[in-house]
Formats: structure tokens, sequence, C-alpha cells
């Protein structure tokens, strides 16, 4: 019915990303030059002090075309730029890098639309939850990226095949379908099953046999290296997008896998008009004769970009062979290196000179394929011929809602993997709950004098402690799925409140259990006020406070962002919560340059409220006399 898929089309002119970095001692990684550095960071934006760094050119005035429909080859020794590269064609280059040039798709800016919806960056880090299987991120990241516009193009092939009267094959007809929409619960497979897409792609990965196998990481056994290779490129294969950069995707695999994985993607590429460019380090011949297009990259310069028959055409021109058996990838790399360069120079009445890849590149230029590719780029792509479905301009791929309710169930079926935690630490707040109720005995307290009404305090202060320490498992938690957030984060799978809304919801149970529990086994054995008012008050202000110290530890996760800061920042942050929190060391003591520690510990309003609700109840209020008003007023001010 002549419906053509969108087509993108990438183009990138004078392309160059800098860098300004320290070189010698004062790169390395110790504490003064971590002090030096932060304050030449405050003071550069505050346009005080600029530093003494060196310029570092990582791609240098780089030009190109990537055609859709072809699959391209990024070719290049460690540390030529190839990853620089792609992320830029992304717009995904981080903040600190200096991008001056332009990149577009089918004419259009990166900032006319979506590039994180349109393209899918595949990076070299395989950052997965450990406790899910392969089946199970791979169905999450499908449902999170969405149909994109397939759906609407099935909708319109239904409607031209019933116009111009034809009846597809029954089989393909359902197969197609099933697999378009299987995202949508209401329309496919119910919600409950494994979508046909995520088996398809699993079966072309070669993940079908560890399908029910957690992914696992250092401390939980789970799939191998290669393995968790293929499950990164699974995650984006799922999804929508239109154009693919894939980083090293070659990495930890065997050339067999490696060829089946790019004979799929140049199936996909060329049978759906698709983009899609590959990097790797050393392709096998057979997988090398896959591509249809070789970018060669050297010291951050395009030294050849054109179809794979004509490179060796181009080197030959510049005076230099391949032997018969050698492998041409190998050959493209090693011919670029000054120590492997001469034994490839194949004219005999001419001496040899190092050819820089500098001086390649231009000679480039003036190279038939060269000339054609920037003549090509002279000529501006006229956005009206861009197909309406082919750039994203939506952030998310699915309805918001629909992605709470994915995060939703994702963080509940993590809360059940971690069980374990959750009951250990249960356990925990019984046995200590236990000891507590031994040392504060009711039997042996009193109401009688201020030496009772202190022990009533500690007992208060030292519940506090244990609820607020019962949720520094948080951040271990926090930081292990840190990448993984920040990796949704960039591919646009759901907004930051889709992950913390269900996050703090999940939570709410938790802190019910342990503090109501608590409070019920430690309450009337200790012997505070009987009232059922001042009973529910405390399981209240303990709630709150369990609250708070998930909240202090998460926030301490996400500033430290890997254990050991993470660590210190929480040892200091405790240090201040306990030490200025008003009953270790009293208001009156702290010195007035420390006042702050005491007015932002959440420790001392707690304190302070647990106080209030102990001490004016009824227990407290046998005596009128002014040696009991004493009495009352010193237990409540102590802190």
């Amino acid at each position: 019915v002549d419906l053509k898929f969108p087509k993108i089309e990438v183009r990138f002119q004078n392309l160059t990303v800098e860098s300004f970095v320290h070189v010698g001692s004062r790169a390395l990684p110790t504490i003064p030059n971590f002090i030096f550095n932060m304050a030449e960071a405050f003071l550069r934006q505050l346009r005080m002090y600029q530093g003494r760094r060196s310029k570092l050119t990582i791609l240098d005035d780089c030009s190109g075309i990537v055609r859709p429909s072809r699959l391209t080859l990024l070719l290049g020794p460690p540390s030529s730029g190839k990853t620089t590269l792609l992320l830029a064609l992304a717009g995904r280059l981080g903040t600190h890098l200096q991008m001056s040039g332009e990149v577009t798709y089918n004419g259009h800016g990166l900032k006319e639309f979506v590039p994180p919806r349109t393209s899918a960056y595949v990076s070299q880090q395989d950052w997965h939850v450990a406790e899910m299987t392969v089946r199970e991120t791979l169905e999450f990241a499908g449902r999170c990226q969405g149909v994109g516009s397939k759906y609407d193009m099935l909708v319109e092939l239904a409607r031209r095949e019933k116009n111009a009267g034809i009846k597809p094959d029954e089989d393909l007809d359902i197969f197609m379908k099933v697999g378009e929409m299987d995202v949508f619960p209401s329309l496919a497979l119910g919600g409950n099953e494994t979508s046909l897409v995520v088996e398809y792609i699993m079966k072309i990965l070669g993940l079908d046999l560890c399908a029910d196998t957690l992914v696992g990481d250092e401390m939980l056994k789970g799939i191998s290296g290669g393995q968790k290779k293929r499950l990164t490129t699974g995650e984006l294969l799922v999804g929508p997008a239109r154009v693919l950069f894939m980083d090293e995707i070659s990495n930890g695999l065997d050339s067999s896998t490696t060829y089946q994985i790019l004979k799929y993607l140049r199936h996909s590429t060329c049978a759906l008009d698709g983009t899609t460019v590959i990097s790797l380090l050393q392709p096998a011949p057979e997988t090398y004769q896959l591509f249809d297009d070789v970018i060669l990259l050297c010291e951050g310069q395009i030294v050849y970009q054109g179809p794979r028959e004509e490179a060796l055409d181009f080197f030959a021109f510049m005076g230099f062979k391949c032997p018969e058996r050698k492998n041409v990838a190998d050959f493209l790399q090693e011919v670029l290196s000054k120590k492997d360069q001469q034994q490839y120079w194949s004219l005999p009445f001419q001496p040899y000179r190092y050819i820089t890849p500098g001086k390649f590149s231009e000679a480039f230029r003036s190279y038939q394929t060269g000339k054609n590719l920037y003549e090509e780029l002279s000529i501006p792509i006229d956005k009206r011929y861009s197909h309406p479905a082919a750039l994203s301009t939506s952030r998310y791929g699915v309805k918001k809602n629909e992605l709470l309710k994915t995060n939703f169930n994702w963080q509940m079926l993590l809360m059940k993997r971690n069980s374990f935690i959750y009951v250990f630490k249960f356990i925990q707040l019984f046995i200590v709950a236990l000891i507590t109720m031994s040392v504060f005995m009711r039997t042996v307290l009193h109401h009688n004098t201020i030496d009772d009404g202190g022990l009533y305090l500690g007992a208060l202060y030292f519940s506090m402690v244990i609820i607020l320490f019962n949720g520094f498992t948080e951040v271990s938690m926090l930081v292990a799925k840190l990448p993984v957030l920040y990796k949704h984060r960039d591919l646009h799978f759901y907004p930051t409140w889709a992950y913390m809304l269900p996050s703090w919801l999940l939570s709410i149970p938790t802190s019910l259990y342990e503090s109501g529990f608590w409070v019920a086994i430690s309450y009337y054995v200790i012997g505070y006020d009987p009232n059922l008012t001042r009973f529910l008050r405390q399981f209240l202000l303990y709630f709150c406070l369990h609250q708070m110290s998930i909240a202090l530890f998460r926030v301490i996760g996400s500033l430290g962002r890997n254990m050991i800061v993470a660590n210190t920042f929480g040892s200091f942050a405790m240090l201040v919560v306990m030490a200025l929190g008003g009953y270790i060391i009293s208001r009156d003591h702290i010195p007035s340059w420390w006042i702050w520690g005491y007015w932002v510990s959440p420790l001392m309003y707690a304190q302070n409220a647990a106080s209030v609700n102990e001490f004016l109840g009824h227990s407290w209020n046998k005596h009128t006399n002014d040696v009991w008003r004493r009495i009352k007023s010193a237990a409540i001010t102590a802190e």
C-alpha cells in the first residue's frame, strides 16, 4: 500500500569538541588537588579566576553524513574520540565539554526535537539492577519506551489496506499487530505475559537461555559479562528509536555472537530504513563485510568516510596496500599507527615518510569520495521533506500515568527481591527493643525526682536514635541503583518524580510497621504516660522520624554517589544531628558559631516533641507545689 517508514539522515559539520584539563601532578586524585579543584570551580562560576588548565581537543573539525538504510562502522584506535563522536551525534555530551559546529537530523537542529527519544546511545558500561531477571529488565525497558510511531503506522496500514481492498495473510497480520501493540496491556497479551518483541530480541541476542536468570553483580550471582553486554544492547532494541549509536557492543562477546547480532542489526536497518552507527575495535572479516559505510577516526580527525568497498582504494591512492590475507579492519587501524604504517608502504620508487592522520584527512578532502561528501554537505536538506513521525517531540514514550504505574510495579518487585533486608531490619529492631525494655523497665523507673525524668528522657532519646539509624540501609541500596537511575534519566525512560513518588509511597508501610512495632512493645513496658492519646502521638512522632531518616540517608546517598563518599558524608551528618540535637550538649552550652547545627538538626525537633508529649502527661502531674513544677520544667528543657 506504499506506506514508507520514516527516514533520518544525521549530518555533522565542523564538529569540534574541546575540554580543559589539568596535567602532570596537578591531575592526580589527591586530597589537596580535590580541594584546589573545588575552589577553582567556585571561582570560575564567579568569573574571578579561570585557573591554569590545558586545552584538550577531542574532535577536530569533523564533518560527515550518516545515511539511513545503511549500516555504518565507526573504526579507530583507543582514545581516538569514537565515544565522544557518538555522544555528540546523540545529543548527550557532558556540560564539561565545549562543542562547536552543527549536528542535524533531517535538517533539524538538536534543540528542535528531543534527541534521547529519537536516537538511542548504547553505552560501554553495563548498568543493570542486579535483582531483576533478563526478561524483566527488557520488559521494563520496553514498557518505558513505548512503541513510538509504530502504533500510528499500524493504524494507517490497516486503513490503506481496507481502502485498497487488500486482505493480508492472517498469521502475519496477527504477528504484526501483537508485536506492535504488546506495550499496551489492554490491546495484547493482557499485560502479564512476556511481550512478543522481548521474546524476539532475546532470541536474536542469545539471551533466551538465561531469560529467567538474575542479572546479578559482584555480590549476587547472575549472568556473565558477555550476556550483560547483550542485555545492554537489547534494552534499546526493544524501543522505537529510529537512530542507534552503539559504542563497543562487542566487548566480552565471541565473534560468532557478534556476527549474529550485527546480522540482525543490518537486516533491521535495511528493511526498516533505520540509521545505525556501530563502534567496534577489532571486527572479524565476516563481521566487517556486513557494513555498508565506514568512518575511520584517528586523533579526533576523520581520515575516511564513505562506502566500505572504496576504503582500500583511498589508501592505495595514498601509497598503502592491504595484503591479501590481512583483515581489512585491522589494516585500516594499523595504517594510521606510526609504528605499523611502514610495513604497508607499496611505492618502491618513493622513500617512505610517516603520514600523520591530519595529512590523511586533508588528502581525503581532495579525494573523489571526499569531494562528493563535502559537496553533498554544502547543500542543506529541505526540512519539508522530513517524515512527520521521524523526529520525536515528546519527552517520554508513554503517558505519565502509565509510567507511574510501571515504576510502582518495578519498585514493588525490587522490594520483594530485597525482602531479606526488611526481615533482617525487623528482627534487629525486635532484639534491640527487648534490650531497651530490660534496661528501662517500668518496675525500676519512677516519676518522683528530676533524675527519674532524666531516665525517661534518656529512654526517649535512645528510642529515637534507634529509629533514626534504622534507615541507614537506604544509603547502600540507593548507591547501588544510582547508575541505573541516571541511565534511565538520560534515555528519558521516565521523569524523576515517577521514580520518587512510588519510592516514597512504598516506604510508608515500612515506616508504619517499624515505628508501630517499637512503640507497641516498648511504650507500656517502659512506663510512659498510659494515656492512649499520648501513645498515638508518640507513634505518629516515630513514624515521621523514620520517614525523615529514610529521606536523609537517600539524600546522602544521592550526593555521595559511591559508598566511600556517602559513608563519609553520612558520618558527618549523624555527628551534627546527634551531637547538636540538644540532648548530648544542651542548647545553652553550644557555641554560638555552632548554633546553626542545633536548629537544622531534625533530632532536636523530635526530642522536643517527644519530651512535651511525655512530661505534660498525667503521670507527671501528681503534685502541684513548686518542686514538681520545677521537675517537669527541668525534664522538658533538659535538652
